[in-house]
């Protein structure tokens, strides 16, 4: 069996991390976070087209209307449904749209017409960070009970790093954020702690039965006999995923691609950050 130097090369997954939160962080700072209308407020409008059309023609009409900060996605099983996600509109500004689109469209129908309020968006907000804590703060009290402190530290950490990532696709790629990046993020993060425990175990394991080896070696060689289980989890995972996200619709896409990042940033993580992290802190991780 092959045994890499993941360990000895942490600095270099540390930095690989580093640079796309970095960049994140960047465009965060310039930009801001897109936040859809479930977190600032704005109007829905859904139709039903009642023929096949090109999202293109929708959008080149708000355009003319100078309608800004908008999102137009197909809806339906055939896909002849329109849901326009915008700011607050007037009751004048909705019926131009309307009538813009009856323009082209000649079978459109108006479904509904919704305002989303931005005090939904703080609820959602608080709710999704609350969540976030306890969820880590649970998990760093199983895994220190079941392995030790230290690692409990290194696996929240990791999932901090999956959050980043994910957080930094949204800002770097100026992806609206609705309310379904809270199912997002605990699906990742609860994606991510379960690989993680995997390759933990069978460093606690190697540990018992290893004797004058350091901690790197055992890491190591861990890593290495979870790999294939590693790789196979996510593979199979992924593949179901990505049939979502081409086949699944156009309302869909953002919170599949959004899982995908999400799935192998937990994966890279559980592999390259967590373990790596953990071993930094133990005394016997390079001497026997």
């Amino acid at each position: 069996m092959k045994i890499y130097k993941i360990m000895e090369r942490k600095y270099i997954w540390f930095s690989i991390s580093l640079a796309i939160i970095f960049a994140g962080l960047i465009s965060t700072a310039i930009h801001g976070l897109n936040w859809g209308i479930d977190f600032t407020g704005g109007t829905i409008l859904h139709y039903n087209m009642g023929q096949n059309y090109e999202l293109s023609e929708v959008r080149k009409t708000l355009t003319d209307l100078n309608i800004k900060d908008f999102e137009a996605k197909k809806a339906g099983d055939d896909g002849n449904e329109l849901i326009i996600r915008t700011v607050v509109l007037s009751k004048d500004e909705q019926s131009k749209i309307t009538e813009s689109l009856k323009n082209k469209f000649s079978k459109i129908e108006l479904i509904r017409a919704e305002k989303v309020d931005a005090v939904i968006g703080s609820e959602l907000r608080k709710q999704a960070i609350v969540a976030l804590i306890i969820a880590n703060i649970l998990m760093l009290a199983y895994i220190s009970f079941r392995f030790e402190f230290k690692s409990g530290i290194a696996a929240v950490l990791a999932l901090i790093h999956d959050v980043l990532i994910v957080i930094s696709w949204y800002a770097l790629f100026r992806v609206p954020i609705d309310s379904s990046v809270i199912a997002v993020i605990l699906t990742v993060v609860g994606y991510s702690i379960n690989d993680t425990i995997v390759v933990f175990d069978r460093i606690r394991e190697n540990l018992k039965n290893a004797k004058k080896v350091s901690f790197n070696e055992i890491a190591n060689m861990s890593i290495v006999q979870t790999l294939a289980r590693s790789i196979n989890t996510s593979l199979t995972t992924l593949l179901t995923i990505i049939a979502l996200n081409l086949f699944g619709g156009e309302t869909i896409k953002d919170f599949t691609m959004a899982l995908i990042i999400g799935i192998l940033s937990g994966t890279y993580s559980s592999i390259f950050i967590a373990s790596p992290l953990w071993s930094m802190w133990r005394k016997d991780a390079k001497t026997a």
